[in-house]
């Protein structure tokens, strides 16, 4: 058999489309790299406004920066307020505020919440997690087996089907078989 025959019968011909079936991580990059569109940046190609559309920040970008500019002040006013005595307050003018109290009360609750938040999902997941002699920690209803699975070629090898590894390969492995 020559050749070119040979190849022929080993792979099909590359179709139009790309398939969204990956057999490989390498044709994954390779259909990544396909499936860009390519922008001609001649400004001459495109009326004026398409710059406009085109370009520009999104959404959560904005908000994000919004978000921080904001969250600086808030802090910046926070901590004037909670360090600058109140005789110098009231010479600014500024006489309707929070008790110095609140500087200290409200982030000391927060991170007393935070703390106990912690503690209790940590004792939530230890309660909803079975204890280890129970076979639910070995296989469930969401088990799947390995299935058999044979490569085309050595060069070309596709990426095999999840599954789980079953317990006597484990103990294979670690305590040896």
């Amino acid at each position: 058999m020559d050749e070119g025959a040979r190849k022929t019968m080993e792979w099909p011909p590359p179709s139009t489309s790309p398939s969204l079936v990956v057999r490989s991580p390498r044709q994954t990059v390779s259909l990544i790299r396909n499936r860009r569109p390519h922008r001609d940046w001649n400004p001459s190609s495109k009326p004026p406004s398409f710059a406009a559309r085109d370009h520009g920040p999104k959404p959560s970008e904005v908000y994000g920066f919004v978000g921080s500019i904001t969250t600086v002040i808030a802090t910046a006013v926070y901590i004037a307020w909670a360090y600058t005595p109140e005789p110098a307050l009231r010479s600014l003018g500024i006489t309707y505020y929070p008790s110095k109290y609140w500087a200290l009360a409200v982030p000391s609750f927060v991170i007393v919440a935070v703390a106990l938040s912690m503690a209790i999902y940590m004792g939530l997941n230890f309660v909803a997690t079975p204890p280890p002699t129970s076979f639910s920690t070995i296989f469930d209803e969401n088990s799947r087996d390995r299935m058999k699975f044979s490569p085309a070629t050595e060069e070309e090898r596709p990426i095999e089907p999840i599954s789980d590894i079953s317990i006597d390969q484990i103990n294979n492995l670690m305590f040896g078989g």
